[in-house]
């Protein structure tokens, strides 16, 4: 047999060669963990395991961001590939409450821990991303509905409040656990706002008003506000469900039928249409406007996130910023949105959920009563919703953020239900409701002593 002549054969190897390299690893590096790419991801882990042989972390910006994404996106990855779990918010759930474990456990290294702590508490970069979701999804909204929504929500979210604190008391006197206790130590709590707007506020006043150590009173208030936030998410995820299921139930993030972004479809997909110029200037605009909230928390005792949410409907309705801003805007709230949510939840876990005190909620007693507030209170809000002629299940995802752990809890709750552009709506009825339930709330205790 005569052999192949050797011009035949360059070019099987050539294109061999071209199949292996670059295609495969092109390939390989489009499998992510999260965003990361699976080559870049291993590389990082492998990384972070030399540094802690080491006996040092090192602290800069850079190293606590991969970790961050190491393991924000490690645990959400974990809850999407859970086969019924991940259709309720399990990605949200495990990227929040693994890491807290693994603190409590001391399973997370000292160096590890340490470095995630410092840099989540010394940048506060919650109130970053909160900010950037705020100024984007608000400046890329509708105008012509905007103000209407804003009006609208205070229906539902009085009504279930109203529900949630009347069924929440009295199925917790049916269960033995006395009517004040209930309402007071158990259903306030959970719509109160959060931590440190909520249970820090509620526990102050009830110390002051019952002359007992505030240390104690808020470590009874403060497992309520955790295991309803975790409720919440649960719902959060099982409306979400529900949404794909009944999709005539659903605006898909948007509050009431006809309302649209702002921006073109072709500008919605990303940065290539919109100048980076543009982009950088939104990013600079969310930072001011947080600034600016948090002149007016000093100056007035406002919550800052509220106060910059209403400038930026101002400037929205006043159409202050052009429409290059707002294509800005809107590419900062969707990087923030996919990048920065299962890091920032990782976050959130290692050094604001402390694990002993949501266990310590976990009696049967306890949480048949903090379950059956939290599904008032959206069941009510998906009911008055539809007849408000506002989407059922985006009002009561609304709802549900007035029982979350606060700005943190908002997080949590719309990336369950993925519907993070919901974020300035969210935070009306937790920073708002949770205000005003905290101080009728001492009020009523003031007057009952």
């Amino acid at each position: 047999m005569k052999s192949m002549p050797s011009e035949y054969i360059l070019p099987i190897e050539k294109k061999t060669t071209e199949k292996l390299w670059p295609n495969g690893w092109w390939r390989l590096m489009e499998m992510r963990i999260g965003i990361i790419p699976l080559p870049v991801y291993l590389l990082l882990l492998a990384l972070i395991t030399g540094f802690i042989s080491t006996g040092k972390v090192p602290s800069d910006i850079s190293v606590s961001i991969a970790l961050l994404a190491v393991g924000g996106f490690s645990c959400a990855e974990l809850g999407k590939r859970l086969p019924v779990m991940r259709n309720i918010g399990a990605a949200a759930i495990f990227a929040t409450f693994i890491p807290s474990y693994l603190a409590f456990k001391h399973l997370l290294p000292g160096m590890v821990l340490k470095n995630v702590v410092d840099f989540t508490k010394s940048t506060n970069f919650l109130y970053l991303f909160i900010a950037s979701i705020i100024v984007g999804s608000i400046l890329s909204m509708d105008r012509t509905v905007l103000i209407k929504g804003f009006i609208k929500i205070f229906v539902p979210l009085a009504a279930g409040s109203v529900a949630a604190a009347v069924v929440g008391t009295a199925v917790g006197t049916l269960l033995g656990l006395g009517a004040y206790h209930t309402f007071f130590y158990i259903v306030v709590p959970i719509m109160a706002g959060g931590v440190g707007e909520g249970a820090i506020p509620l526990s102050i006043g009830y110390s002051g008003i019952l002359h007992q150590a505030q240390g104690d009173v808020f470590a009874q208030v403060l497992p309520p506000v955790m295991l309803g936030s975790l409720t919440a998410i649960m719902l959060a995820g099982v409306l979400n469900f529900v949404g794909k299921k009944y999709p005539h139930l659903t605006g898909e993030g948007r509050l009431q039928p006809g309302e649209h972004d702002e921006m073109h479809p072709a500008e919605e997909e990303g940065p290539g249409n919109t100048d980076i110029g543009h982009i950088a200037a939104a990013g600079i605009t969310a930072i001011s406007l947080y600034m600016f909230g948090l002149m007016c928390c000093k100056l007035f005792d406002f919550p800052a996130p509220v106060a910059m949410l209403f400038i930026a409907v101002i400037l929205k309705l006043s159409r202050a910023v052009s429409p290059q801003l707002q294509q800005g805007s809107f590419v900062v709230y969707k990087f923030f949105s996919t990048a920065v949510t299962y890091p920032l939840l990782f976050a959130i876990g290692v050094s604001m959920t402390p694990w002993d005190k949501l266990v310590s909620a976990f009696n049967v007693l306890n949480l048949i009563t903090i379950v059956s507030t939290v599904a008032t209170l959206m069941a009510t809000g998906f009911m008055v919703g539809r007849r408000l002629n506002l989407y059922p299940i985006e009002t009561a995802i609304l709802n549900a953020c007035h029982s979350g752990q606060g700005g943190t809890g908002d997080v949590a709750i719309l990336t369950a239900a993925n519907r993070m552009q919901m974020m300035p709506f969210a935070q009306i009825a937790t920073r708002i409701g949770g205000a005003i339930t905290v101080t009728l709330t001492l009020i009523a205790m003031a007057q009952l002593k």
